[in-house]
């Protein structure tokens, strides 16, 4: 009795499956559509961006570089290079450090090269590439070739409808090249921060003993205490959108000075901010 009535239950179920699915696929229309594809590929789809008022390839593509890359002044390059003296050279042990903390598992940028040819280059020269990178710290030069990235757009999972720019997020692949500077420079840059004392008292991440660990073992540490007081606790926390992408070169370049930064890296990090390509 027992099998018959768990037989009888399955066949029921199954039965009621296509019943409900059969009425699902009748009433399919515009939107439900994708949902019905989640659920027969079993995964999500890949959705196309149908923006509103752009219908054409070039319309759609205009129309999200507009949203993502919205137009900024960008400080002109410098028309004569300066040759800034005194400059501490790569050392190779800090090239080799950088590309330590590389994945060979990034995609490159425009030029193909991946981290691995790099790590290549540096096992059978290890003088090869501090030559490289030295001459343009001298020079508080970012060369263009480094500043042109690819750029790939995702759809945002779980959106009702895909026909606004905002449903969508961008994946941009740096060159690795330029990113093993950026490395070595947030190492200088680091550095002289902390001499300086440039850096806010409570500043968490991108600094070594101050990452998120440190962050998360202080507020705990902050509640327990509270909460031992039988004080009530609250935490805000705030997500600044776009805070990177509206960073003014020119303003930061004379802050930085200001606050005593050597020139050369004002200099780079000035030429590294400006003429951007995508």
């Amino acid at each position: 009795m027992a099998r018959v009535a768990q037989n009888t239950y399955f066949k029921m179920s199954q039965s009621a499956k296509r019943v409900q699915w059969s009425q699902f696929v009748a009433d399919l229309n515009s939107r439900s559509v994708w949902d019905a594809t989640k659920i027969g590929a079993s995964r999500a789809p890949e959705c196309f961006p149908t923006l509103k008022n752009a219908s054409s390839p070039t319309e759609i593509n205009n129309t999200l570089l507009q949203h993502l890359f919205p137009f900024r002044p960008s400080p002109p390059p410098p028309l004569i290079l300066l040759v800034f003296k005194d400059i501490p050279p790569v050392l190779p042990s800090e090239v080799s450090s950088a590309l330590r903390k590389s994945s060979n598992t990034l995609a490159p940028g425009t030029s193909g090269i991946a981290y691995s040819i790099c790590q290549r280059v540096q096992k059978a020269n290890e003088r090869i590439l501090p030559s490289l990178f030295t001459p343009l710290l001298t020079y508080g030069y970012h060369p263009l070739a480094m500043k042109k990235a690819n750029a790939i757009v995702l759809d945002k999972p779980g959106k009702p409808g895909y026909r606004t720019p905002t449903s969508f997020r961008i994946i941009v692949l740096l060159e690795t090249v330029s990113k093993i500077l950026e490395r070595l420079s947030a190492l200088h840059l680091t550095a002289a921060a902390r001499c300086l004392g440039l850096l806010y008292p409570n500043q968490c991440w991108s600094l070594a003993s101050a990452g998120c660990f440190n962050a998360v073992a202080t507020l705990t540490q902050k509640v327990g205490l509270l909460q031992a007081a039988s004080f009530k606790v609250s935490t805000p926390f705030l997500d600044v959108k776009g805070g990177f992408d509206n960073v003014c070169a020119n303003r930061l370049a004379i802050m930085l000075a200001k606050g005593g930064v050597s020139a050369y890296l004002v200099a780079w990090i000035k030429s590294f901010l400006s003429n951007r390509q995508c």
